[in-house]
């Protein structure tokens, strides 16, 4: 399987950043790792492998990016300011740097990406979306952890209610509005250990009420908050999305 992994240093989020691919032609996913993780621990955790079929097919390129926000946030980067600037600058980082690398990549300055993460991934790839429904067509959210509020040390600013979806998309309005209302988020969880569901159904009704296509997949109670879980269900939902 062609590999490929690009490094440069962005101004945006001020550090170096990896981007990795794997395949080499076929609907764009970016697959956005956990809190703490690099661009590669989708591959050591086994999710690349798990999409082995689609990648041998044609269907599908896996692209995966370094979670800055999520170590910002996990090795306390300064204060709850500064850790909201960071994701706030993280996800223009991925409009202007990472979705234009992706489109040079796959040779066209149009072609539309689907967004997957699980975990704080899934916060990612939910907010991709819902601030850049012009890039990205489609979202798989497994497992996800929508409200980060609760892991800052000090006050919410405004850079942190930009940043985290369920808190912005209620205020959409106008254009980008009927943009988001154009693409589809799938939200999946497990109910078993360390899941909770209801943060899905909070979505989804933060979604819903503004007309934005959705739907909630419960995987059940013996799915646990694990990988095995998420190397199930990307698959399945790649097959249907790409």
């Amino acid at each position: 399987m062609s590999k490929v992994s690009s490094r440069w240093y962005s101004d945006r989020v001020e550090r170096e950043v990896t981007l990795v691919r794997w395949g080499t032609v076929g609907t764009p996913v970016l697959t956005f790792p956990t809190a703490g993780g690099d661009a590669e621990e989708i591959e050591r955790f086994h999710l690349v492998g798990a999409c082995d079929g689609l990648l041998e097919e044609g269907r599908i390129k896996l692209y995966s990016v370094d979670s800055v926000n999520g170590r910002a946030l996990l090795s306390g980067e300064g204060d709850s300011g500064r850790q909201a600037w960071i994701q706030c600058r993280f996800f223009e980082f991925l409009r202007h740097e990472v979705v234009p690398a992706i489109r040079i990549d796959c040779g066209s300055d149009d072609i539309e990406v689907v967004a997957a993460g699980c975990s704080i991934g899934a916060f990612n790839a939910l907010a991709s979306i819902c601030w850049f429904p012009d890039v990205f067509r489609a979202a798989v959210c497994m497992s996800g952890t929508y409200d980060l509020g609760r892991f800052f040390n000090g006050p919410i600013s405004a850079d942190f209610t930009l940043s985290s979806a369920l808190r912005f998309v209620p205020a959409l309005d106008g254009a980008e509005l009927d943009r988001l209302r154009q693409r589809f988020v799938v939200l999946a969880s497990g109910e078993g250990a360390n899941e909770d569901i209801g943060e899905s159904w909070a979505v989804a009704h933060a979604l819903g009420s503004k007309g934005v296509p959705n739907r909630v997949d419960p995987w059940g109670q013996h799915w646990e908050h694990d990988w095995p879980l998420w190397r199930a269900m990307l698959p399945q939902y790649l097959d249907e999305l790409a």
